[in-house]
């Protein structure tokens, strides 16, 4: 049987902690990387050297803030975030989440030409959040635009629910999807059982998906949806299917420094550590296996309730590892 400190001392590098909504620390990071003409200083320079009589119009922002009115401004430049605009001597941030039409985000090029073309245009924005002390002023395109819309999908979602959404965006942590007006958010830990290094692995913008409501946030206006709790849970009764000693046919899905991961089924995968790999010496797993093998591998661990299965290359079949091409990659289905 293999000990816990076995899992962790090879998980504990592979594991990546996200955000739900914004990985931590980009606000900052982006409020500093001002893309656009030459000549456009970077926000941290134009902030620090704001002028005192740019008091009033914090003033403003406050009130504007207080009150929930929505005020026009012109964008002035964008960094790989958002945009950024005048709020008379103070500079705002809208973040591209924040924005009715979103930039593509097929690549960061298209990404940064998308934003850059939007320089000079009047939107109207409402002021979602202001610090004074960091001299960040937030606005949102969306929220002056939807305000009632939001109020009555807030209203109509109970968690629990399953509602329909068609995916407007991807990102890093999730996909936006749009639910009428409004716009949710599919955690990328919600997209599938299986491990997914990129939310386009599983869906793409255009897609029309069937969702579970997991939460409904009308203080922050926030709506969390799950795609895969609509899918039966390839872990559930894991044991009963896959036993000590036994041979399962599988795909490696990922190579890492310490081993490499393969499919046994869609949404779940066992581990082969790199010294279950093969016999004798070698630099690195990927002299080995590599992403698209179809392999014969024996079960040495299935532990469904922390959902880990530990494989052995090792005497599974004299000929272990089958070149080929990778099983499709799971992808939903358009209703």
């Amino acid at each position: 049987m293999l000990d816990e400190g076995y899992w962790e001392s090879l998980l504990q590098d592979a594991e990546v902690e996200r955000d739900s909504w914004q990985p931590k620390g980009e606000l900052e990071e982006v409020l500093g990387e001002v893309g656009g003409a030459a000549g456009v200083e970077p926000a941290a320079r134009r902030v620090a050297e704001a002028p005192p009589e740019d008091e009033a119009d914090w003033a403003s922002a406050a009130v504007l803030l207080e009150s929930g009115e929505s005020v026009v401004v012109t964008v002035s430049g964008h960094n790989r975030g958002g945009l950024l605009a005048d709020f008379g001597t103070v500079q705002g941030f809208i973040p591209a989440s924040h924005l009715i039409t979103a930039p593509p985000s097929q690549s960061a090029t298209q990404r940064m030409v998308a934003l850059a073309a939007r320089a000079g245009e009047k939107l109207t924005v409402r002021v979602v959040e202001i610090d004074r002390e960091r001299r960040r002023l937030i606005l949102s395109e969306r929220l002056a635009r939807q305000d009632g819309q939001v109020d009555a999908i807030l209203s109509s979602l109970q968690p629990g629910q399953i509602c329909q959404g068609r995916v407007t965006n991807l990102c890093p942590f999730g996909a936006f999807v749009d639910l009428g007006g409004y716009e949710g958010l599919i955690h990328i830990s919600e997209l599938s059982w299986g491990r997914v290094g990129f939310p386009e692995e599983v869906v793409r913008p255009g897609d029309d998906l069937q969702l579970l409501v997991l939460e409904v946030n009308p203080d922050e206006r926030k709506i969390s949806l799950s795609l895969k709790r609509l899918r039966p849970d390839p872990w559930q009764g894991v044991e009963r299917r896959y036993t000590v000693g036994q041979v399962v046919d599988a795909v490696i899905t990922n190579v890492v420094n310490f081993g490499a991961f393969a499919r046994l089924e869609e949404g779940l995968e066992g581990l082969v550590h790199i010294s279950e790999l093969a016999e004798g010496s070698f630099m690195h797993p990927r002299n080995v296996v590599r992403e698209g093998d179809r392999v014969h591998a024996r079960v040495l661990q299935v532990d469904g309730l922390k959902r880990r299965i530990a494989l052995t290359l090792r005497g599974a079949e004299p000929a272990a590892r089958l070149r080929s091409a990778p099983l499709p990659v799971e992808h939903s289905v358009a209703i």
